[in-house]
């Protein structure tokens, strides 16, 4: 089989690519907030984490049968990726909105002591990034697109 014939992999790929590209919508929907910049960040609805393993199970699924070892290996990998991405991560992206919290209190108590706006961008620090992981709903619906990408890929591949 050669790379560009590797149905699980290209329906994983494209998973990840419509999971990222239908958070723009989603969010604008939502908040009537416009961000492209989306596409090119972790978390939010849906998981791309969780479309990718998904499409990836299922696209091994549809070529190699669902008996077969490789499919189990996917499903148990793909079972832990999500797991991760709902609990793990999310919890990180958790500590670190409290994190964030805690360093504009202390930068708030520093500027009464010492002249904080006068110091330059190097002393300053960046915050941590809040929106690591993903909510089990965000993971659910990011697995289904997955199992729905592979399914229609398949009828092109297949």
């Amino acid at each position: 089989m050669t790379l560009f014939q590797n149905f699980p992999l290209w329906a994983a790929l494209s998973a990840i690519v419509f999971a990222q590209v239908i958070k723009i919508p989603i969010r604008f929907i939502v908040t009537k907030e416009f961000k492209p910049g989306l596409a090119f960040s972790t978390g939010g609805m849906p998981s791309s984490h969780s479309a990718a393993v998904a499409a990836l199970s299922t696209g091994i699924g549809i070529v190699s049968g669902v008996d077969s070892p490789l499919f189990a290996v996917s499903c148990v990998f793909s079972i832990i990726i999500m797991f991760d991405a709902s609990g793990v991560r999310r919890q990180a992206g958790e500590q670190a909105v409290v994190l964030n919290q805690l360093i504009k209190d202390f930068q708030y108590f520093v500027e009464g002591a010492k002249d904080w706006n006068q110091k330059g961008n190097l002393e300053k620090r960046q915050e941590l990034k809040e929106l690591l992981g993903h909510q089990p709903i965000e993971v659910f619906f990011g697995a289904l697109s997955g199992v729905g990408i592979a399914f229609l890929l398949a009828l092109l591949y297949v």
